[in-house]
């Protein structure tokens, strides 16, 4: 697992009082982290995303991701273009619910992610939608959908 150096203190690192003890809850701060650190291996293991899902790239494009082939693909470009810009990314939960049954359930995640590179940081308000699915090792992330609310991109951010 690779941190990066501009994470100094993370508020993922918590506490959450307001959010604690929530269906899912640490199972979404283990996701945030997870892309935070780069871990690709703990967020390959939380992740299923059989239903397919639709992110945003770092060029803003959206981009369709219907298999586990496209999904480990997509990580692991991401994950080494962040590294090969010494960019860090961080997120802050601003709000969050969640139902949870027996077999399914979901949580709605409204976070600040922020994106460093060398002295400039872009911020990304977000609103994500995550299904859950029951399965024998546990809950696992079955759909992931994220739309950005608003940005704030410094003047003469990017690579």
């Amino acid at each position: 697992m690779t941190i990066s150096a501009h994470v100094l203190r993370s508020p993922l690192d918590g506490p959450h009082p307001d959010h604690e003890g929530r269906p899912f809850f640490e199972q979404t701060l283990t996701l945030l982290r997870s892309v935070r650190d780069h871990d690709f291996d703990t967020l390959s293991i939380l992740c299923d995303d059989d239903h397919g899902i639709v992110d945003v790239d770092p060029s803003g494009t959206s981009v369709a991701i219907r298999t586990r082939a496209e999904w480990e693909h997509w990580f692991h470009q991401l994950f080494a273009q962040l590294d090969a810009l010494a960019a860090a990314t961080d997120s802050e939960i601003l709000d969050y619910v969640a139902v949870e049954e027996p077999s399914l359930g979901y949580s709605v995640l409204d976070f600040r992610q922020t994106l460093t590179i060398g002295e400039l940081t872009a911020t990304f308000d977000c609103l994500a939608t995550i299904i859950w699915k029951s399965t024998p090792d546990g809950w696992r992330e079955a759909r992931w959908h994220a739309s950005v609310i608003s940005t704030d991109i410094p003047d003469g951010f990017g690579p």
